[in-house]
């Protein structure tokens, strides 16, 4: 006889307690061959760097020397955060053993950092930017990790990793990791979006969300207006239209995958153009741009420089940046239609003034 006094759990409810990160994964392979079980294994590692990063970070304003810049300057040219170095050096550690990964390329480190025992077994490279956001850090802001899955093509002999400068179609795998009030994982392997949530309890992340799909049009967009001087006239066009027109709504945190995951479940776009003084953008595209661009291509949305499908691009080097317009597809199509506008008009101004100078010849 069935106690009346405990309550009966829906089937639907065991089951969503029950999809660990690693059995999606697992699932979302649909197959348990090698490659299978190396990219299981391989999240399993990330979602252990993200434990020991989210922990870090819960503790950072109770412990001495956690906070604050290092005094140091990286590839980039910014000043290093002491969490960016911890978070670099905790991704290293953790797949320094693993005998998954043979290289590993950050947005910290000039090069890549080589692993060679792992090489003759595992042939994937992991790039990943540690800390995005990490301005945040002092003020207990929402920060993330940002990663990215490939596979190695050739034996890299001379240590330059040129077989990475290939467009983000090549990716195997990316997501990122939000630590905010929940810390949450968010992957693709090419087969849908998917989100999972840390139980603190468990030590396991668990889904959260899947098959996410970007509304086709949002009311936010997410930019640094304090640039708006700086950028090229059809960006201001555009940021005066929505600023003249009613539904849209600004929101920017100044940490990438904060910003992105909003746009990602409610709709929108992400815009981080180039300016006169960096007309190449400030987001890198191998550890920021793509990654982010493959997830939400799988959601449904778009991503563009502008002038181009972001995967696409072919960087010229490992920390090559790009401009970035990310999010639902109505809004980056419209977004792309300013600047695209604004090519046309300045080509036929051009070609006007090309002409009277010939006539006056």
């Amino acid at each position: 006889m069935q106690n009346s006094q405990q309550p009966i759990i829906p089937e639907q409810s065991l089951d969503r307690d029950c999809t660990t990160l690693s059995r999606h994964v697992l699932q979302q392979c649909a197959s348990f061959n090698p490659e299978a079980q190396d990219i299981s294994a391989i999240m399993n590692r990330l979602a252990l760097a993200a434990k020991l990063v989210a922990r870090r970070l819960s503790q950072a304003g109770l412990m001495a020397g956690a906070l604050g810049f290092t005094g140091e300057t990286n590839v980039q040219g910014e000043s290093v955060k002491k969490m960016d170095i911890y978070a670099n050096d905790v991704f290293i550690s953790v797949f320094k053993q693993s005998g998954l990964v043979c290289r590993l390329a950050s947005e910290e480190m000039e090069k890549p950092y080589y692993i060679p025992e792992n090489c003759p077994v595992g042939r994937y490279t992991l790039l990943y930017d540690p800390i995005d956001g990490s301005s945040n850090v002092d003020i207990n802001l929402n920060v993330g990790s940002i990663f990215s899955i490939r596979q190695q093509q050739g034996e890299d002999l001379d240590g330059e990793a040129k077989d990475l400068l290939q467009s983000g179609d090549k990716q195997i795998a990316s997501g990122y990791v939000l630590y905010g009030p929940s810390t949450v994982f968010v992957y693709s392997i090419g087969k849908g979006v998917h989100s999972f949530v840390l139980d603190p309890s468990l030590g396991e992340f668990i889904l959260a969300d899947e098959n996410i799909r970007i509304p086709e049009h949002g009311a936010v967009y997410s930019a640094n207006e304090g640039n708006y001087w700086q950028w090229d006239e059809s960006i201001r066009e555009y940021i005066r239209y929505v600023h003249r027109h009613e539904g849209y709504t600004a929101r920017y945190s100044g940490a990438l995958v904060g910003d992105f995951h909003r746009i990602l479940l409610q709709g929108g776009v992400f815009l981080y153009p180039g300016t006169t003084t960096k007309p190449e953008g400030k987001l890198r595209l191998l550890y920021e741009s793509a990654p982010l661009a493959m997830l939400i291509e799988q959601a449904g949305g778009k991503a563009s420089t502008g002038t181009q499908r972001l995967l696409d691009v072919v960087p010229d080097k490992l920390h090559a940046r790009t401009p970035l317009f990310i999010g639902s597809n109505q809004d980056v199509d419209l977004v792309n239609s300013f600047i695209t506008d604004w090519a046309r008009r300045q080509s036929d101004i051009d070609e006007i003034s090309s002409q009277e100078s010939v006539a006056k010849v």
